[in-house]
């Protein structure tokens, strides 16, 4: 049934064409247009006020409205608003940020290069094993690992990398070479096992996937210490720890994705310090610059870093970069942002409001129609489920969880359905009765979605 729709909705619909949409139902439903945030609140063109409870999309770790981060852009506007990072070139900002990302890095970091986003960083980091494996000479060793439910981004070899089918339906994707081993999600993935079972089965499988396909064609694997958009899958203890060896063996490159994870979403400065990964190179985004404006960065290690400026001097260039890479208003807001993350000590924030997190996550398992909950620091998932004791799923086509999301906006909370699972990713700035008035109305959310699934009839898939 369609809704009045505003003017400025209209405009949109006319003129827009928006991402990871059902754009046979925006009519029909209306767009939703923002107009103004502050804090952990955003309000819509319409006067509503919602707790934006996925922190944008899993980045404004700061909130909207921070008068340090609109006052560093505007000193930085007025003096360069513009410049390159080609043929030497450079900025103050890209340098100190670029220093300061060597400060932080959980492992040591020769060069950090900078992107416009988390899905340019990661194609960056395929473009840079290739290129790396063909300064070692060995130029058969290209093929990528990921993982089934990863989410890297939406660029073409970003999205190949990706294992969430509606990246790859109908985009002709994923690209020949890249090769997805299975999900560490021992809720959907493992019943029967304990966790330790579990991580040894994905290990042997991984270990027999690239005896198969042969380590010496293999370049890398890519990994997000919690699959965030694959619905916030946590490992299980040891899961890392397990599989690092194997790629050691093999000589394949070990790319931390941070996109989601990094900057203290999770407790620690670095998902991958959270979960016992020791990675060779590392993308960044997002909480980078707490998205004030669009900066990704890959930062790579010291034996890179020569096998690179080995092979430029073979053929005469490094042939790589992009035009708002080290754009210096991104770079100036990502160190202000570090430089508030540091003096507000934002890691022991989150820590210190991850136990109410947890608590309030814990209750809802309870409910009816929820089967698993999990977290990892401020960043949560509530999975649906129509049968807690078989864990079996809705059919996807009844959309249970994109319509528990339609009574979370209803109820003033944004968040996102990703498939049945409902992901949380608060600003890290969110207080104490903030947090709770959240909870509160995801529950409310929760009551009428089973109400809605109760009066549909809807059944196990």
């Amino acid at each position: 049934m369609s809704v009045p729709l505003s003017n400025v909705q209209v405009r949109d619909l006319e003129a827009v064409l928006h991402p990871y949409s059902p754009l046979h139902k925006l009519r029909d439903m209306g767009p939703t247009i923002m107009s103004h945030g502050k804090g952990v609140h955003i309000y819509d063109t319409q006067g509503k006020e919602y707790i934006e409870g996925m922190a944008g999309l899993w980045c404004t770790g700061l909130g909207f409205g921070n008068e340090e981060m609109v006052e560093a852009a505007n000193r930085q506007m007025q003096a360069l608003p513009y410049y390159h990072q080609f043929s030497g070139r450079g900025t103050e900002p890209a340098i100190e940020l670029a220093e300061r990302l060597k400060e932080l890095a959980p492992v040591p970091i020769s060069k950090v290069f900078y992107t416009s986003s988390g899905s340019e960083a990661n194609d960056t980091q395929i473009k840079l094993a290739w290129y790396y494996n063909n300064a070692m000479g060995r130029p058969k060793k290209k093929k990528i690992i990921s993982r089934i439910k990863a989410y890297h981004g939406v660029t073409m070899m970003a999205a190949s990398l990706t294992g969430l089918p509606y990246n790859h339906m109908d985009f002709d994707l994923p690209f020949d070479g890249i090769l997805h081993t299975e999900c560490p999600h021992h809720y959907r993935f493992g019943p029967g096992e304990t966790e330790t079972e579990f991580v040894a089965r994905l290990a042997k499988t991984l270990e027999e996937l690239i005896d198969k396909e042969g380590g010496d064609t293999i370049a890398a694997m890519i990994a997000e210490p919690v699959m965030g958009a694959g619905g916030v899958l946590v490992p299980p203890s040891g899961y890392f720890e397990a599989i690092q060896p194997i790629l050691k063996e093999h000589d394949i490159l070990l790319i931390d994705d941070e996109v989601i994870n990094g900057f203290g979403r999770t407790g620690e400065w670095w998902g991958c310090q959270s979960h016992g990964m020791v990675p060779d190179m590392i993308s960044a985004a997002k909480q980078l610059t707490s998205a004030y404006a669009p900066l990704g960065a890959v930062m790579i290690p010291e034996f890179m870093m020569e096998a690179l400026e080995a092979q430029s001097a073979k053929i005469g260039t490094f042939g790589h970069g992009y035009t708002y890479g080290g754009h210096p208003l991104g770079c100036a807001l990502g160190v202000k942002a570090i430089e508030i993350y540091q003096r507000d000590n934002i890691v022991g924030q989150v820590r210190h409001m991850t136990p109410l997190f947890e608590k309030r996550l814990a209750a809802l398992a309870d409910h009816p129609l929820v089967g698993e909950v999990r977290n990892s620091g401020l960043m949560g998932g509530v999975e649906l489920v129509a049968d807690k004791d078989t864990r079996r799923a809705f059919n996807p086509k009844d959309g249970v969880g994109p319509q528990c999301a339609v009574f979370c906006q209803h109820h003033g909370a944004i968040l996102r359905p990703i498939g049945d699972t409902i992901a949380l990713c608060p600003p890290m700035i969110i207080k104490e009765h903030e947090l709770n008035e959240l909870f509160d109305r995801l529950e409310r959310a929760l009551n009428d979605t089973l109400d809605w699934v109760t009066r549909e009839g809807l059944q196990a898939a």
